[in-house]
């Protein structure tokens, strides 16, 4: 009944900011050019849906998604495991890493496309780039936290680098990393859109940059909203396939894990 209590609070905010929204909209208090209206922009939004236009550009956005976020993952994960066990090799390489991750990635995107078009290549780059480091810092902290005397115990009992690895480094830093997944799903949208938006022929951030360009205020809203139902499903994914994995982990208060 908590649980439902939370999401009945949430909608009714919502749907009282869209009411007011459609009325300060229809009643001029604020200007529909610039802000449009919800109503139009549910129309236009269903519209792309039911005509299918939206499809090809939410499959595209999909792929450079999927690609930046698994590609970007998988080698912060490996990377932080590797200098988090390898403490020597990290402090060399530690003012390179910080280096990289102070750069700008949005001064990155025209680089990449220079570098690799304006296909998917160059998208995929930029969502790497944004989500490889929220991988690594996690998975290396994760890996950090381990504790000394649990380590000792299992080395007393006869536990050698593999063992180590696969049954008290992975699992204590299991949280760290699934954290890290749920932030990077976001990242991977935003390197993939930006991407799209300064330069491409598909994709959500193509579509928004069109209705941009026309002064399109609707379909730009229209374009942002569908994006973030998009990352609120993906990161709900991502949830369940957390509490699953990680179902000995304490639940908190309110019954989120």
């Amino acid at each position: 009944m908590r649980g439902l209590r939370l999401r009945l609070w949430q909608l009714g905010l919502l749907l009282s900011f869209l009411a007011w929204w459609e009325w300060a909209s229809s009643t001029g208090r604020i200007d529909p050019f610039f802000f449009s209206k919800p109503s139009d922009i549910g129309q236009r939004i269903w519209r792309w849906f039911s005509t299918g236009e939206v499809y090809p550009h939410l499959y595209v956005t999909t792929l450079e998604m999927l690609l930046a976020f698994l590609f970007g993952t998988l080698l912060g994960v490996v990377l932080g495991l590797w200098l988090a066990l390898a403490p020597t090799v990290a402090a060399v390489l530690d003012p390179y890493i910080k280096a990289l991750n102070a750069i700008p990635r949005v001064v990155l995107a025209p680089i990449f496309t220079l570098w690799f078009g304006l296909g998917i290549l160059s998208k995929v780059a930029l969502g790497i780039t944004l989500v490889f480091f929220v991988a690594f810092f996690n998975t290396y902290q994760g890996v950090k936290e381990v504790s000394p005397v649990v380590l000792q115990n299992a080395r007393l009992l006869g536990a050698r680098r593999g063992h180590l690895l696969r049954h008290v480094y992975l699992p204590a830093a299991a949280s760290w990393i699934f954290s890290s997944l749920r932030t990077s799903i976001g990242f991977a949208v935003i390197g993939a859109v930006v991407g799209e938006y300064l330069g491409s022929a598909a994709g959500l951030g193509y579509l928004i940059a069109q209705a941009e360009g026309v002064f399109d205020t609707t379909g730009v809203f229209a374009g942002m909203v569908v994006l973030m139902v998009f990352v609120l499903v993906l990161d709900a994914l991502v949830g369940q396939v957390e509490r699953r994995l990680l179902v000995w982990r304490p639940r908190a208060e309110g019954g989120e894990a």
